[in-house]
Protein backbone atom coordinates (compact mmCIF):
# COMPACT_ATOMS: atom_id res chain seq x y z
CA UNK A 1 0.00 0.00 0.00
CA UNK A 2 1.30 2.77 -1.20
CA UNK A 3 1.16 6.55 0.05
CA UNK A 4 2.17 8.63 -2.67
CA UNK A 5 -0.02 10.21 -4.63
CA UNK A 6 0.69 11.09 -7.98
CA UNK A 7 -3.09 10.95 -9.38
CA UNK A 8 -6.41 12.04 -8.66
CA UNK A 9 -7.06 8.27 -8.82
CA UNK A 10 -4.69 7.31 -5.70
CA UNK A 11 -7.17 9.45 -3.00
CA UNK A 12 -9.55 6.66 -4.09
CA UNK A 13 -9.56 5.50 -0.30
CA UNK A 14 -10.67 8.74 1.23
CA UNK A 15 -13.34 9.48 -1.43
CA UNK A 16 -16.29 8.81 0.96
CA UNK A 17 -14.59 11.95 3.16
CA UNK A 18 -13.83 13.74 0.52
CA UNK A 19 -17.56 13.93 -1.00
CA UNK A 20 -18.99 14.48 2.69
CA UNK A 21 -16.41 17.23 3.07
CA UNK A 22 -17.22 18.93 -0.34
CA UNK A 23 -20.92 17.88 -0.13
CA UNK A 24 -20.72 19.82 3.90
CA UNK A 25 -19.87 23.19 1.88
CA UNK A 26 -22.02 22.97 -1.06
CA UNK A 27 -24.70 22.32 1.30
CA UNK A 28 -23.94 25.41 3.33
CA UNK A 29 -23.49 27.99 0.21
CA UNK A 30 -27.20 26.19 -0.50
CA UNK A 31 -28.33 27.17 2.44
CA UNK A 32 -27.17 30.63 2.67
CA UNK A 33 -27.61 31.78 -0.64
CA UNK A 34 -31.67 30.16 -0.84
CA UNK A 35 -32.34 31.60 2.63
CA UNK A 36 -36.27 30.49 3.71
CA UNK A 37 -38.42 28.24 4.96
CA UNK A 38 -37.88 25.57 1.73
CA UNK A 39 -35.04 25.74 1.15
CA UNK A 40 -33.98 24.23 4.94
CA UNK A 41 -36.09 21.04 3.75
CA UNK A 42 -34.06 21.12 0.36
CA UNK A 43 -30.77 21.10 2.57
CA UNK A 44 -32.20 18.40 5.00
CA UNK A 45 -33.07 16.05 2.16
CA UNK A 46 -30.17 16.77 0.03
CA UNK A 47 -27.79 16.30 3.53
CA UNK A 48 -29.89 12.46 3.81
CA UNK A 49 -29.53 11.70 0.03
CA UNK A 50 -25.55 12.97 0.62
CA UNK A 51 -25.05 10.19 3.37
CA UNK A 52 -27.21 7.76 2.03
CA UNK A 53 -25.07 8.12 -1.28
CA UNK A 54 -21.35 8.37 0.71
CA UNK A 55 -22.42 4.56 2.48
CA UNK A 56 -23.27 3.20 -0.95
CA UNK A 57 -19.99 4.58 -2.30
CA UNK A 58 -18.39 2.59 0.52
CA UNK A 59 -19.86 -0.88 -0.01
CA UNK A 60 -19.76 -0.46 -3.82
CA UNK A 61 -16.29 0.75 -4.11
CA UNK A 62 -14.27 -0.66 -1.95
CA UNK A 63 -10.55 0.65 -2.15
CA UNK A 64 -8.09 -0.44 0.48
CA UNK A 65 -5.16 1.62 1.33
CA UNK A 66 -3.06 3.91 3.34
CA UNK A 67 -2.74 7.62 2.47
CA UNK A 68 -1.45 11.08 3.67
CA UNK A 69 1.77 9.63 4.97
CA UNK A 70 -0.14 7.25 6.56
CA UNK A 71 -2.22 9.02 9.13
CA UNK A 72 -5.09 7.72 6.86
CA UNK A 73 -6.05 4.01 6.67
CA UNK A 74 -8.93 2.70 5.11
CA UNK A 75 -9.59 -1.34 5.38
CA UNK A 76 -12.42 -3.73 5.75
CA UNK A 77 -12.54 -2.76 9.61
CA UNK A 78 -13.02 1.19 8.85
CA UNK A 79 -15.17 0.28 5.97
CA UNK A 80 -17.97 -1.99 8.55
CA UNK A 81 -17.89 0.82 10.96
CA UNK A 82 -18.05 3.98 8.43
CA UNK A 83 -21.49 2.18 6.66
CA UNK A 84 -22.73 2.06 10.27
CA UNK A 85 -22.06 5.56 11.02
CA UNK A 86 -23.32 7.10 8.14
CA UNK A 87 -26.66 4.47 8.25
CA UNK A 88 -26.98 5.73 11.95
CA UNK A 89 -27.05 9.46 10.49
CA UNK A 90 -29.14 9.37 8.06
CA UNK A 91 -31.86 7.87 9.60
CA UNK A 92 -31.27 10.34 12.77
CA UNK A 93 -32.01 13.10 10.24
CA UNK A 94 -34.80 11.37 8.70
CA UNK A 95 -36.22 11.16 12.39
CA UNK A 96 -35.88 15.00 13.35
CA UNK A 97 -38.01 15.58 10.07
CA UNK A 98 -41.71 15.61 11.60
CA UNK A 99 -40.73 17.00 14.62
CA UNK A 100 -37.91 19.85 13.35
CA UNK A 101 -40.53 22.92 13.90
CA UNK A 102 -41.29 21.99 17.52
CA UNK A 103 -37.50 21.61 17.92
CA UNK A 104 -36.40 24.42 16.63
CA UNK A 105 -34.67 22.67 14.44
CA UNK A 106 -35.90 23.88 11.01
CA UNK A 107 -32.96 25.64 10.23
CA UNK A 108 -30.35 24.68 7.45
CA UNK A 109 -27.35 25.10 9.62
CA UNK A 110 -28.50 21.66 11.49
CA UNK A 111 -27.70 19.06 8.68
CA UNK A 112 -24.81 20.74 7.47
CA UNK A 113 -23.54 20.00 11.18
CA UNK A 114 -24.59 16.83 11.24
CA UNK A 115 -22.96 16.14 7.81
CA UNK A 116 -19.50 17.46 9.45
CA UNK A 117 -19.89 15.78 12.57
CA UNK A 118 -20.44 12.28 10.63
CA UNK A 119 -16.95 13.73 8.34
CA UNK A 120 -15.27 13.61 12.05
CA UNK A 121 -16.46 10.21 12.66
CA UNK A 122 -15.16 8.78 9.61
CA UNK A 123 -11.80 10.59 9.99
CA UNK A 124 -11.96 9.07 13.31
CA UNK A 125 -12.30 5.32 12.12
CA UNK A 126 -9.86 5.59 9.53
CA UNK A 127 -7.16 7.71 12.11
CA UNK A 128 -3.84 5.72 11.55
CA UNK A 129 -1.87 8.87 13.59
CA UNK A 130 -2.10 10.16 16.97
CA UNK A 131 -2.50 13.79 15.47
CA UNK A 132 -5.28 12.37 12.87
CA UNK A 133 -6.62 11.02 15.72
CA UNK A 134 -7.17 14.34 17.35
CA UNK A 135 -8.76 15.80 14.51
CA UNK A 136 -11.06 13.79 13.26
CA UNK A 137 -12.31 13.97 16.98
CA UNK A 138 -12.48 17.42 17.42
CA UNK A 139 -14.25 18.08 14.37
CA UNK A 140 -16.88 15.47 15.14
CA UNK A 141 -16.49 16.66 18.80
CA UNK A 142 -17.04 20.55 18.19
CA UNK A 143 -19.94 19.75 15.68
CA UNK A 144 -22.11 17.99 18.37
CA UNK A 145 -21.29 20.68 20.89
CA UNK A 146 -23.12 23.46 18.79
CA UNK A 147 -25.83 20.73 17.94
CA UNK A 148 -26.33 20.11 21.97
CA UNK A 149 -27.09 23.80 22.22
CA UNK A 150 -28.70 24.38 19.04
CA UNK A 151 -32.00 24.99 20.85
CA UNK A 152 -30.76 28.47 21.78
CA UNK A 153 -33.75 29.63 23.56
CA UNK A 154 -34.12 26.57 25.93
CA UNK A 155 -32.47 26.92 28.91
CA UNK A 156 -32.43 23.18 29.30
CA UNK A 157 -30.52 22.58 25.57
CA UNK A 158 -28.09 25.51 26.30
CA UNK A 159 -27.32 23.78 29.58
CA UNK A 160 -26.60 20.41 28.34
CA UNK A 161 -24.60 22.24 25.83
CA UNK A 162 -22.45 23.48 28.22
CA UNK A 163 -22.28 20.49 30.45
CA UNK A 164 -21.22 18.60 26.88
CA UNK A 165 -18.52 21.09 26.02
CA UNK A 166 -16.59 21.63 29.43
CA UNK A 167 -16.66 18.00 29.66
CA UNK A 168 -15.50 17.30 26.26
CA UNK A 169 -12.89 19.67 26.52
CA UNK A 170 -11.72 18.14 29.72
CA UNK A 171 -11.84 14.30 28.07
CA UNK A 172 -9.93 16.02 24.98
CA UNK A 173 -7.25 17.55 27.13
CA UNK A 174 -6.63 14.15 28.71
CA UNK A 175 -6.75 12.41 25.31
CA UNK A 176 -3.13 15.10 24.53
CA UNK A 177 -1.81 14.60 27.30
CA UNK A 178 -1.44 10.86 26.95
CA UNK A 179 -0.71 11.23 23.29
CA UNK A 180 2.50 13.91 24.43
CA UNK A 181 3.08 11.15 27.03
CA UNK A 182 2.96 8.13 24.44
CA UNK A 183 5.04 10.25 21.91
CA UNK A 184 7.43 11.25 24.30
CA UNK A 185 8.28 7.76 25.03
CA UNK A 186 8.07 5.98 21.72
CA UNK A 187 9.17 8.88 19.48
CA UNK A 188 6.12 8.26 16.96
CA UNK A 189 2.71 9.47 16.64
CA UNK A 190 1.95 6.86 13.72
CA UNK A 191 0.31 4.20 15.35
CA UNK A 192 1.67 0.98 14.21
CA UNK A 193 4.93 2.69 14.56
CA UNK A 194 4.24 3.41 18.06
CA UNK A 195 3.35 -0.40 18.52
CA UNK A 196 6.66 -0.91 16.88
CA UNK A 197 8.66 1.10 19.47
CA UNK A 198 6.96 -0.93 21.94
CA UNK A 199 7.14 -4.13 20.92
CA UNK A 200 11.33 -3.76 20.98
CA UNK A 201 11.82 -3.65 24.50
CA UNK A 202 10.08 -3.47 28.45
CA UNK A 203 7.44 -0.84 28.33
CA UNK A 204 8.26 1.96 30.60
CA UNK A 205 5.56 3.51 32.77
CA UNK A 206 5.53 6.47 31.70
CA UNK A 207 4.16 4.86 28.64
CA UNK A 208 1.65 2.82 30.74
CA UNK A 209 0.59 6.69 32.19
CA UNK A 210 0.12 7.74 28.35
CA UNK A 211 -2.02 4.60 27.80
CA UNK A 212 -4.09 5.28 30.64
CA UNK A 213 -4.67 8.84 29.84
CA UNK A 214 -5.56 8.11 25.78
CA UNK A 215 -8.09 5.24 27.35
CA UNK A 216 -9.70 8.13 29.83
CA UNK A 217 -9.99 10.14 26.98
CA UNK A 218 -11.78 7.74 24.60
CA UNK A 219 -13.54 6.40 27.14
CA UNK A 220 -15.64 9.82 27.66
CA UNK A 221 -16.05 9.52 23.90
CA UNK A 222 -17.98 6.36 24.38
CA UNK A 223 -19.37 7.47 27.92
CA UNK A 224 -17.88 4.50 30.08
CA UNK A 225 -17.82 4.36 33.32
CA UNK A 226 -16.43 6.33 35.51
CA UNK A 227 -16.56 8.92 32.46
CA UNK A 228 -20.28 8.69 31.77
CA UNK A 229 -21.35 11.64 33.53
CA UNK A 230 -22.41 14.43 31.08
CA UNK A 231 -24.63 11.33 29.53
CA UNK A 232 -27.76 11.85 31.32
CA UNK A 233 -28.23 15.01 31.60
CA UNK A 234 -26.92 16.02 27.88
CA UNK A 235 -29.67 13.19 26.59
CA UNK A 236 -32.52 15.03 28.72
CA UNK A 237 -31.83 18.57 28.24
CA UNK A 238 -31.43 18.65 24.03
CA UNK A 239 -34.38 17.81 21.85
CA UNK A 240 -35.52 14.80 21.02
CA UNK A 241 -33.80 13.97 17.48
CA UNK A 242 -30.92 14.98 18.90
CA UNK A 243 -30.36 12.61 21.51
CA UNK A 244 -31.69 9.70 18.92
CA UNK A 245 -28.19 11.04 16.91
CA UNK A 246 -25.90 11.43 20.23
CA UNK A 247 -27.09 8.15 21.04
CA UNK A 248 -26.41 6.26 17.63
CA UNK A 249 -23.90 7.36 15.22
CA UNK A 250 -20.86 8.82 17.41
CA UNK A 251 -21.30 6.12 20.12
CA UNK A 252 -20.27 3.60 17.20
CA UNK A 253 -17.24 5.79 15.85
CA UNK A 254 -15.85 6.17 19.10
CA UNK A 255 -16.18 2.67 19.53
CA UNK A 256 -13.96 2.03 16.40
CA UNK A 257 -11.64 4.26 17.40
CA UNK A 258 -11.44 2.15 20.71
CA UNK A 259 -11.00 -0.28 19.01
CA UNK A 260 -8.39 0.42 16.74
CA UNK A 261 -5.63 2.74 19.28
CA UNK A 262 -5.91 -0.48 21.65
CA UNK A 263 -4.99 -3.36 18.81
CA UNK A 264 -3.44 -0.66 16.56
CA UNK A 265 -1.18 1.03 19.11
CA UNK A 266 -0.65 -1.11 22.17
CA UNK A 267 -1.26 -4.48 20.80
CA UNK A 268 2.45 -5.37 22.69
CA UNK A 269 0.86 -4.48 25.76
CA UNK A 270 -1.85 -5.75 25.93
CA UNK A 271 -2.05 -7.47 29.15
CA UNK A 272 -1.96 -3.78 30.46
CA UNK A 273 -4.84 -1.94 28.55
CA UNK A 274 -7.46 -5.25 28.81
CA UNK A 275 -7.15 -5.03 32.47
CA UNK A 276 -8.41 -1.26 32.04
CA UNK A 277 -10.79 -2.35 29.55
CA UNK A 278 -12.59 -5.21 31.82
CA UNK A 279 -12.74 -2.62 34.98
CA UNK A 280 -14.45 -0.01 32.51
CA UNK A 281 -17.12 -2.86 31.40
CA UNK A 282 -17.72 -4.08 34.45
CA UNK A 283 -18.24 -0.42 35.79
CA UNK A 284 -20.56 0.76 33.33
CA UNK A 285 -22.70 -2.84 33.13
CA UNK A 286 -23.53 -2.69 37.30
CA UNK A 287 -23.58 1.04 37.66
CA UNK A 288 -26.49 1.44 34.23
CA UNK A 289 -28.36 -1.77 36.01
CA UNK A 290 -28.60 -0.08 38.91
CA UNK A 291 -28.57 3.36 37.93
CA UNK A 292 -31.63 3.10 35.50
CA UNK A 293 -34.28 1.70 37.67
CA UNK A 294 -35.31 5.00 39.29
CA UNK A 295 -35.07 6.82 36.63
CA UNK A 296 -38.86 8.43 35.57
CA UNK A 297 -37.45 10.04 32.29
CA UNK A 298 -37.57 8.24 29.46
CA UNK A 299 -34.72 10.22 28.03
CA UNK A 300 -32.34 9.65 31.07
CA UNK A 301 -33.66 6.02 31.15
CA UNK A 302 -32.10 5.45 27.49
CA UNK A 303 -28.95 7.45 28.39
CA UNK A 304 -28.28 4.66 31.05
CA UNK A 305 -29.33 1.98 28.94
CA UNK A 306 -26.74 3.15 26.46
CA UNK A 307 -23.72 3.02 29.31
CA UNK A 308 -24.56 -0.80 30.15
CA UNK A 309 -24.80 -1.26 26.20
CA UNK A 310 -21.30 0.15 25.99
CA UNK A 311 -20.31 -2.21 28.66
CA UNK A 312 -21.36 -4.67 27.07
CA UNK A 313 -19.76 -4.03 23.84
CA UNK A 314 -16.48 -3.98 25.87
CA UNK A 315 -16.60 -6.91 27.23
CA UNK A 316 -15.68 -8.31 23.48
CA UNK A 317 -13.47 -5.87 23.31
CA UNK A 318 -11.67 -7.13 26.59
CA UNK A 319 -11.34 -11.12 25.36
CA UNK A 320 -8.12 -8.88 23.13
CA UNK A 321 -8.80 -11.45 19.99
CA UNK A 322 -10.32 -11.44 16.33
CA UNK A 323 -13.45 -12.86 17.76
CA UNK A 324 -14.01 -10.07 20.49
CA UNK A 325 -13.41 -7.97 17.63
CA UNK A 326 -16.43 -9.27 15.54
CA UNK A 327 -18.38 -9.43 18.47
CA UNK A 328 -18.15 -5.35 19.02
CA UNK A 329 -18.53 -4.90 15.37
CA UNK A 330 -21.81 -7.01 15.71
CA UNK A 331 -23.21 -5.58 18.82
CA UNK A 332 -22.31 -1.96 17.61
CA UNK A 333 -24.95 -2.90 14.36
CA UNK A 334 -27.63 -4.14 16.50
CA UNK A 335 -27.27 -1.77 18.92
CA UNK A 336 -27.76 1.09 16.27
CA UNK A 337 -30.66 -0.51 14.84
CA UNK A 338 -32.37 -0.69 18.77
CA UNK A 339 -31.33 2.60 19.33
CA UNK A 340 -32.72 4.47 16.12
CA UNK A 341 -36.09 2.24 15.97
CA UNK A 342 -36.48 3.10 19.67
CA UNK A 343 -36.27 6.98 19.15
CA UNK A 344 -38.34 6.73 16.43
CA UNK A 345 -40.96 5.50 18.53
CA UNK A 346 -40.85 8.09 21.06
CA UNK A 347 -40.85 10.89 18.52
CA UNK A 348 -44.28 9.16 17.06
CA UNK A 349 -45.84 10.24 20.85
CA UNK A 350 -47.04 13.56 20.65
CA UNK A 351 -49.80 15.15 22.21
CA UNK A 352 -51.69 18.40 23.83
CA UNK A 353 -48.22 18.47 26.04
CA UNK A 354 -45.83 17.84 23.59
CA UNK A 355 -43.39 15.00 22.83
CA UNK A 356 -43.14 12.00 25.52
CA UNK A 357 -40.39 12.54 28.36
CA UNK A 358 -41.80 10.49 30.83
CA UNK A 359 -42.26 6.87 31.52
CA UNK A 360 -45.64 7.94 33.02
CA UNK A 361 -46.86 9.21 29.90
CA UNK A 362 -46.81 5.88 28.23
CA UNK A 363 -49.38 4.78 30.54
CA UNK A 364 -52.33 2.52 28.21
CA UNK A 365 -50.18 3.30 24.66
CA UNK A 366 -51.12 -0.40 23.96
CA UNK A 367 -54.84 1.00 23.49
CA UNK A 368 -54.26 3.98 21.94
CA UNK A 369 -51.22 3.55 19.52
CA UNK A 370 -51.05 -0.22 19.66
CA UNK A 371 -48.48 0.02 16.75
CA UNK A 372 -45.66 2.48 18.56
CA UNK A 373 -46.10 0.19 21.67
CA UNK A 374 -45.21 -3.28 19.84
CA UNK A 375 -42.34 -1.25 18.69
CA UNK A 376 -41.37 -0.50 21.91
CA UNK A 377 -42.21 -3.71 23.67
CA UNK A 378 -39.69 -5.76 20.86
CA UNK A 379 -37.30 -3.24 20.91
CA UNK A 380 -36.99 -3.36 24.87
CA UNK A 381 -37.13 -7.22 24.99
CA UNK A 382 -34.30 -6.98 22.48
CA UNK A 383 -32.53 -4.62 24.82
CA UNK A 384 -32.90 -6.98 27.62
CA UNK A 385 -31.41 -10.02 25.83
CA UNK A 386 -34.36 -12.20 25.14
CA UNK A 387 -33.74 -14.56 22.79
CA UNK A 388 -34.97 -15.23 19.46
CA UNK A 389 -34.52 -11.07 19.24
CA UNK A 390 -31.23 -9.01 17.64
CA UNK A 391 -30.30 -8.68 20.84
CA UNK A 392 -29.79 -11.94 22.22
CA UNK A 393 -27.01 -12.68 19.39
CA UNK A 394 -25.70 -9.31 20.25
CA UNK A 395 -24.86 -10.11 23.86
CA UNK A 396 -24.09 -14.16 22.61
CA UNK A 397 -21.05 -13.32 20.38
CA UNK A 398 -19.31 -11.07 23.21
CA UNK A 399 -19.94 -13.00 26.40
CA UNK A 400 -18.75 -16.03 23.72
CA UNK A 401 -15.94 -13.97 22.66
CA UNK A 402 -15.20 -13.28 26.97
CA UNK A 403 -15.37 -17.00 27.74
CA UNK A 404 -13.46 -18.39 24.77
CA UNK A 405 -10.55 -15.92 26.68
CA UNK A 406 -11.14 -17.67 30.10
CA UNK A 407 -13.20 -14.44 31.58
CA UNK A 408 -15.60 -16.34 33.18
CA UNK A 409 -16.09 -13.75 35.79
CA UNK A 410 -16.67 -10.45 33.57
CA UNK A 411 -18.80 -13.14 31.18
CA UNK A 412 -21.04 -13.66 34.72
CA UNK A 413 -21.19 -10.74 35.91
CA UNK A 414 -22.43 -9.58 32.17
CA UNK A 415 -25.43 -11.53 32.66
CA UNK A 416 -26.32 -10.88 35.99
CA UNK A 417 -25.95 -7.28 35.06
CA UNK A 418 -28.64 -7.75 32.13
CA UNK A 419 -31.16 -9.68 34.24
CA UNK A 420 -31.05 -6.66 36.66
CA UNK A 421 -31.46 -4.56 33.44
CA UNK A 422 -34.80 -6.30 32.65
CA UNK A 423 -36.15 -4.35 35.23
CA UNK A 424 -36.34 -1.14 34.28
CA UNK A 425 -37.35 -2.30 30.24
CA UNK A 426 -39.98 -4.55 31.41
CA UNK A 427 -41.41 -1.43 33.44
CA UNK A 428 -41.71 0.44 30.56
CA UNK A 429 -43.60 -2.22 29.37
CA UNK A 430 -45.83 -3.01 32.28
CA UNK A 431 -47.01 0.82 32.28
CA UNK A 432 -47.77 1.00 28.69
CA UNK A 433 -49.80 -2.65 28.55
CA UNK A 434 -51.37 -2.75 31.84
CA UNK A 435 -51.49 0.87 33.06
CA UNK A 436 -54.79 3.17 32.58
CA UNK A 437 -54.23 5.85 29.19
CA UNK A 438 -53.46 8.83 30.46
CA UNK A 439 -53.20 10.67 26.85
CA UNK A 440 -54.16 10.64 23.47
CA UNK A 441 -51.78 10.76 20.54
CA UNK A 442 -51.60 12.49 17.38
CA UNK A 443 -50.95 10.20 14.30
CA UNK A 444 -47.43 10.19 13.63
CA UNK A 445 -45.35 10.99 10.73
CA UNK A 446 -45.12 8.06 7.74
CA UNK A 447 -41.43 7.95 8.17
CA UNK A 448 -41.98 7.53 11.38
CA UNK A 449 -43.55 4.79 11.02
CA UNK A 450 -41.78 3.12 8.55
CA UNK A 451 -38.42 3.17 10.28
CA UNK A 452 -40.38 1.70 13.15
CA UNK A 453 -41.57 -0.85 11.29
CA UNK A 454 -38.05 -1.73 9.72
CA UNK A 455 -36.52 -1.82 13.13
CA UNK A 456 -38.96 -3.91 14.67
CA UNK A 457 -38.61 -6.43 11.56
CA UNK A 458 -34.86 -6.41 11.89
CA UNK A 459 -34.79 -6.82 15.59
CA UNK A 460 -37.42 -9.80 15.20
CA UNK A 461 -36.03 -11.51 12.24
CA UNK A 462 -32.20 -10.56 12.73
CA UNK A 463 -31.51 -14.26 12.50
CA UNK A 464 -33.50 -15.63 9.44
CA UNK A 465 -31.94 -12.02 7.73
CA UNK A 466 -28.70 -10.34 8.94
CA UNK A 467 -27.65 -12.92 11.05
CA UNK A 468 -25.30 -14.83 8.72
CA UNK A 469 -24.43 -11.95 6.29
CA UNK A 470 -23.51 -9.10 8.81
CA UNK A 471 -21.42 -11.96 10.99
CA UNK A 472 -19.51 -12.76 7.80
CA UNK A 473 -18.97 -8.33 7.28
CA UNK A 474 -17.81 -8.95 10.57
CA UNK A 475 -15.15 -11.18 10.76
CA UNK A 476 -13.92 -10.03 7.76
CA UNK A 477 -13.60 -6.53 9.48
CA UNK A 478 -11.83 -8.26 11.99
CA UNK A 479 -9.51 -9.82 10.49
CA UNK A 480 -8.34 -6.79 8.57
CA UNK A 481 -6.80 -5.78 12.19
CA UNK A 482 -4.93 -9.04 12.88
Amino acid sequence: MNSDLTSFADLAPAFPELMLAIGAIVLLMVGVFTSSKSSNQIVLGIAMGLLALTALLEVAHPVDGVLFNGAFVQDSFARFMKVLVLIGSAFALAISVSSADEHKLNKFEYPVLVVLATLGMLMMISANDLISLYIGLELQSLSLYVIAAFKRDSSKATEAGLKYFVLGALSSGMLLYGSSMVYGFTGHTQLDEIARAISLGEPSLGLIVGLVFVMAGLAFKISAVPFHMWTPDVYQGVPTPVTAFFASAPKVAAMALFVRVVFDTFEPIASDWQQIVIFISIASMVLAAFAAIGQKNIKRLIAYSSIGHVGFALVGLSAGSQIGVEGVAVYMAIYLTMTLGLFACILALKNDEGYVEQIDDLAGLAQSRPFVAAGIAIIMFSLIGLPPLAGFFAKWQVFLAAIEAQLFVLAVIGVLASAISAFYYLRVIKVMYFDEVVHQFEDSAFALRFIIAISGFLVVTYYFTLGVPLTQWAKIAAGSLF
